[in-house]
C-alpha cells in the first residue's frame, strides 16, 4: 500500500467524508425535468467526417444542451443503407420513421482537459457491431462549446465553478452530467441500435461520467469506469491532493475563504456533483479498474463510491499503478461490452 492510504482492508469498508445534502434526490429530479424538457430532447446533427475506415460510418454528431451549449461527439457505426444522411429531429423513430433494434451502443467519456479522441480509438467496438459515441466535454479540449463564455475552452476552475453562486443549478459539473446522459439518450435513439444494450465506460472524469450517466440514466446495462475523478472531495484536500486537476480547491480557498470559515458549505455544495452520491442509483453491471498508487483520483475517494453501489459490481486493483493507463484495460472492457 501506498503510505499516503488507509490499509486495503479499510479501502473495503470506508465509505466516504464528504456530505450528502438532504436535497440531492430532489434537486437531480429537477435537473432532469429540466433536460426533459428541451425542445426535441432527441434532436441532434450529423455530418461526415474527414476519417474514413472500410465498413464503418464515421461521422460528427451534434446536439444542443442545457443552456444553449452546442456539443459535439464523434460516432462511429458499422455501415447501413441507414443512418448516413443529416437527421435533425430524430424522436428516436430514424429517418425511415421505424426504429430498428439490434446492435449495442458503447457511449466513451474522456478525462478532465481532453477531448473525444482519436477516431482510430472507437474503431474496435464499432467492428464489433457496436455503435459508439464519444462525447466532447463541453469547454474543455474538443470542439463543445460552453455558453458561459466565448467559443473556446474556459477550463481552470470547472470543479469549483457555480459552488459560491446563490443557485446550486449554477454548478459547472451539474450540466456536464446532464450533457452525458443527454448523449445516452441520443445513442439509444440511434437506428439500428438496441436501447437495452448500452454501455458506458472512460477514465478518470471520463469513468465519473460513465457512472454518473449510469446513476441517471438507469437504462444502462455495463458500465467501465476507470480511476474515476470527481468524489469524496473533503477526503481530496485532507490527503493534501488538492492541486492539479483539483487545484481548484486549494485556489479557491486561497483567495476567498483562507482561514476556511466555510468549508462545511463548500463541501455541501459539492456534494450535489459528488460521484458518490450517485452510486445507490446506479443499476448496470459495473466493471471497476485501478490502481492503489494512484495520487489524482486517490484510492480512498474511489472506494468511497465503490462500497456504495448496490448493483452487480468488480473491482480489478493493479496495486503497482498509478493514475495513469493500465495494461489489459481496454482489453477487459473490450470483453466485458461483449455481453451487452
Amino acid at each position: 500500500m501506498p503510505a499516503f492510504e488507509m490499509s486495503l482492508a479499510e479501502l473495503r469498508e470506508y465509505r466516504g467524508s464528504s456530505p450528502l445534502p438532504a436535497d440531492f434526490d430532489a434537486y437531480w429530479d429537477r435537473a432532469l425535468a429540466e433536460l426533459d424538457a428541451l425542445p426535441a430532447a432527441e434532436t441532434y446533427q450529423l455530418e461526415p467526417a474527414d476519417f474514413t475506415a472500410p465498413g464503418l460510418s464515421c461521422q460528427h454528431l451534434w446536439f444542443t444542451g442545457i443552456g444553449g451549449a452546442r456539443l459535439h461527439c464523434k460516432l462511429v457505426r458499422p455501415a447501413t443503407d441507414t443512418g448516413d444522411s443529416t437527421v435533425v429531429a430524430n424522436d428516436g423513430a430514424g429517418e425511415t420513421g421505424v426504429k430498428a433494434s439490434g446492435m449495442p451502443g458503447v457511449a466513451l467519456f474522456h478525462g478532465y482537459t481532453h477531448h473525444s479522441g482519436d477516431w482510430f480509438d472507437l474503431l474496435p467496438h464499432a467492428y464489433a457491431g457496436r455503435v459508439v459515441l464519444s462525447l466532447d466535454v463541453r469547454g474543455q479540449g474538443g470542439l463543445s462549446t460552453d455558453p458561459a463564455n466565448a467559443a473556446g475552452p474556459t477550463l481552470f476552475g470547472h470543479i469549483v465553478r457555480g459552488v459560491a453562486d446563490p443557485d446550486p443549478d449554477k454548478l459547472f459539473y451539474r450540466s456536464v452530467y446532464l450533457d452525458a446522459v443527454q448523449a445516452t439518450r441520443i445513442l439509444m435513439s440511434l437506428p439500428g441500435v438496441d436501447s437495452d444494450r448500452i454501455g458506458t465506460s472512460g477514465n478518470s472524469q471520463g469513468g465519473a461520467l460513465a457512472l454518473v450517466t449510469a446513476a441517471l440514466n438507469p437504462r444502462i446495462a455495463r458500465c467501465a469506469p476507470i480511476h474515476p475523478f470527481l468524489a469524496d472531495f473533503r477526503r481530496i484536500v485532507e490527503l493534501d491532493f488538492d492541486q492539479g486537476a483539483y487545484e481548484g480547491f486549494r485556489l479557491f480557498f486561497r483567495k476567498y475563504d483562507p482561514l476556511h470559515e466555510h468549508e462545511d458549505e463548500f463541501f455541501e455544495r459539492l456534494g450535489y456533483i459528488d460521484v458518490q452520491n450517485f452510486a445507490a442509483k446506479v443499476k448496470a453491471d459495473i466493471l471497476w479498474q485501478t490502481g492503489l498508487m494512484d495520487t489524482l483520483c486517490a484510492p480512498s475517494t474511489q472506494f468511497a463510491i465503490y462500497n456504495k453501489l448496490q448493483c452487480p459490481k468488480q473491482m480489478l486493483l493493479s496495486r503497482d499503478y498509478g493514475h495513469e493507463k493500465i495494461l489489459y484495460a481496454s482489453d477487459r472492457i473490450f470483453s466485458f461490452f461483449n455481453d451487452l
